[in-house]
């Protein structure tokens, strides 16, 4: 006995000491969605979403910025025979070899709300005529003009209408990507916790019928247990050690599953706490419809489109008849032997031009595009009228879902705590033989499957709350709306 209970001993510090050498990661549901926001490889993939639609928003804002641009051709050299008509009629081939060089400077400006643009310029000419040894400079040391569109269909200001709401989308749609990777993280947390949670009754139960077979073993010899269920137990302990081996496969792809999506890449086990606090706060369906109508996507997104359908319309009315256009330049222009001479006394500049299009005959072309895009705006928005009352119902169903599901729990919970005491009640009234093996058996699955259900509960409701946060981009908790921290590498 000294023996076995020193072997014994020995087994239980070995036990101990590797425990402590690696010990269990515990988590939180919040700390692991914190983790998932943060490092998972869909929190980045959001992440390089939204900067891409940064900097596609900078760019739509530079278009209205003055713009400076230098162009020019340096050189443009030719050597080739030009033909050349003598004064008896006749034609002959003359070499030249020539260069003409160019260089300007300008700046123009974007006039929004009419489609034009004005534009300040300086240009300055080089030719060189090598076989005559000439050169001249020809230059415009100042231009001021501008050119505007008549009756034509203007996307600078559309753009205006449109560019602002899409980047106010893709913010929204920011904070709802990481909703949804909190959503996903929530669900493969309850995965693993039930695993663990099965992994636990599992070796519990495999203990327990362990314990009351060798029991029934006692009570066999004594003659006061009949074979059969003496055969049922040891049966009951043998699906007791195939079920442990189920729950632990479980657990070990759970686990990987859960680790893979975070992003952990430690081979550390890891510890689930059961998130037995649930908020307190009772959410109305009317009070989430009027949060997820102001914070998410939908209400920008249905206004953007619409906007988009009715530009298509004004594209295709622009498109069909009298098209003008109006470009006007003032300056000053000189040329000269030399560079300096062509900034003395420089001449006045001016050019005006107006020019127009105006379709006489097309066979019903121009009618019938305005047609298509009349059509597609209205298709536009019987459509969204259409997803407008599916999105309210679905916040409103996701609303009532959660009440039901808060109710739920509370009932789950009560139940588990119920099955746990019958259990231990009825292992203990079969010790002393007054009950069959077939009633313990019904309280061993009574307790498992109340266990479960409130560990499936638990995850109901979890995922209804993080699902309601992503449709209201609302924090029902704190009673504000979630903004998340958008950065941009400048």
């Amino acid at each position: 006995m000294k023996r076995v209970f020193t072997c014994l001993v020995f087994v239980m510090l070995l036990c101990c000491v590797q425990s402590i050498a690696q010990p269990a990661r515990q988590l939180g549901l919040q700390e692991v969605i914190t983790l998932a926001q943060q490092q998972s490889a869909a929190a980045k993939q959001a992440d390089v979403s939204q900067e891409s639609s940064y900097w596609q928003w900078r760019s739509f804002k530079s278009d209205y910025r003055p713009q400076l641009s230098l162009n020019g051709t340096l050189p443009d050299f030719s050597r080739t025979y030009t033909p050349v008509i003598q004064p008896d009629g006749t034609t002959d081939f003359k070499p030249v070899s020539i260069n003409n060089a160019d260089v300007g400077v300008t700046l123009r400006q974007l006039v929004g709300p009419t489609g034009g643009s004005i534009f300040v310029t300086s240009l300055m000419q080089r030719f060189d005529d090598f076989d005559r040894d000439i050169t001249r400079y020809n230059g415009n040391p100042a231009i001021v003009g501008f050119e505007q569109p008549l009756f034509a269909f203007n996307p600078f200001a559309w753009a205006k209408k449109v560019e602002p709401l899409r980047y106010q989308e893709s913010q929204r749609q920011f904070v709802e990507d990481k909703e949804s990777i909190a959503m996903e993280a929530t669900r493969l947390y309850f995965d693993l916790l039930l695993a663990q949670v099965n992994q636990r009754i599992a070796t519990q139960n495999l203990a327990n019928n362990d314990t009351l077979y060798q029991i029934a073993e006692q009570k066999y010899n004594l003659g006061r247990l009949s074979k059969n269920d003496l055969l049922q137990l040891k049966l009951a302990v043998l699906n007791a050690r195939l079920a442990q081996d189920q729950a632990e496969l479980d657990e070990q792809n759970a686990t990987l599953a859960l680790k893979t999506f975070v992003g952990l890449k430690d081979a550390d086990a890891l510890e689930l706490i059961i998130p037995d606090s649930i908020p307190e706060a009772i959410i109305s369906a009317e009070m989430a419809l009027t949060e997820a109508k102001k914070n998410r996507k939908e209400a920008v997104s249905f206004q953007r489109r619409l906007l988009e359908a009715e530009s298509l319309v004004a594209k295709a009315k622009g498109d069909n008849g009298l098209n003008m256009s109006v470009f006007a330049t003032f300056g000053l222009s000189n040329s000269a032997g030399n560079f300096t001479d062509v900034y003395t006394q420089p001449e006045n500049l001016q050019r005006a031009r107006i020019g127009f299009n105006m379709p006489l005959l097309d066979w019903g072309r121009q009618r019938a595009n305005y047609k298509v895009a009349d059509l597609n705006r209205q298709l536009v928005q019987h459509t969204i009228s259409q997803e407008e009352a599916t999105f309210e119902q679905a916040v409103q169903a996701q609303a009532n879902q959660y009440n039901t599901l808060k109710r739920r729990l509370a009932t789950t919970a009560t139940a588990d705590e119920i099955a746990r005491e019958r259990y231990e009640i009825t292992k203990s009234t079969f010790i002393v033989g007054r009950i069959s093996i077939t009633d313990l058996n019904i309280a061993l699955a009574e307790k498992d499957q109340a266990r479960r259900a409130y560990i499936t509960s638990l995850s109901q409701f979890w995922a209804a709350h993080y699902s309601l946060r992503q449709l209201t981009l609302f924090d029902f908790e704190k009673q504000q709306p979630i903004v998340a921290e958008i950065t941009t590498n400048e």
